[in-house]
């Protein structure tokens, strides 16, 4: 999964805590050191998880999955 932050093309950034309130809302129950560790690659995303950081980050899930720009 892409490690730079998707927040990063938003147009404000997102703390880890504010991104996790917005997954609750989506339905994903997702801590702040979830976060963290999936920002440095130590934690696995799921599928449905996948498609709902897209969501509510704004981007598709494909530009997630990509790793050819880090």
């Amino acid at each position: 999964m892409r490690r730079q932050s998707a927040g990063s093309t938003a147009k404000e950034a997102l703390t880890q805590e504010a991104l996790a309130a917005k997954l609750q809302i989506e339905g994903v129950t997702m801590e702040r050191d979830s976060l963290s560790r999936i920002e440095i690659g130590t934690r696995f995303v799921t599928d449905y998880e996948l498609k709902v950081l897209a969501k509510v980050l704004g981007v598709s899930p494909l530009w997630l999955l990509d790793d050819e720009n880090e």
